[in-house]
């Protein structure tokens, strides 16, 4: 688990992200993302939402053990953080280890 929180920050610090239910959900629509991940305390709703849009885009997701508080603070944010979206992996190789 600290594996992918390494990576999820490396990533954060060097890539490209999206960050929001709202911002991930447009982006799957345009249809550019690589991965998203998805907090374990993500609204139902908003979780099938976007799991209905990643398999019609065919992007990877991941659900992990987390919640929203804890995808919050390894991104260094100060807020909650229930959806990120991966559009380049920077120096990280989460786009590789997870797909």
């Amino acid at each position: 688990m600290k594996d992918l929180k390494d990576k999820i920050s490396s990533v954060i610090k060097t890539g490209k992200v999206i960050i929001g239910s709202k911002r991930v959900i447009k982006t799957l629509l345009v249809g550019n993302p690589k991965l998203i991940i998805l907090s374990s305390s993500c609204p139902d709703n908003v979780r099938e939402e976007i799991v209905y849009y990643t398999r019609l885009s065919k992007v990877s997701y991941r659900i992990i053990k987390d919640d929203s508080i804890e995808l919050g603070s390894i991104c260094g944010k100060p807020f909650p953080v229930s959806v990120i979206g991966i559009l380049e992996g920077g120096e990280s190789d989460i786009l590789t280890k997870f797909k």
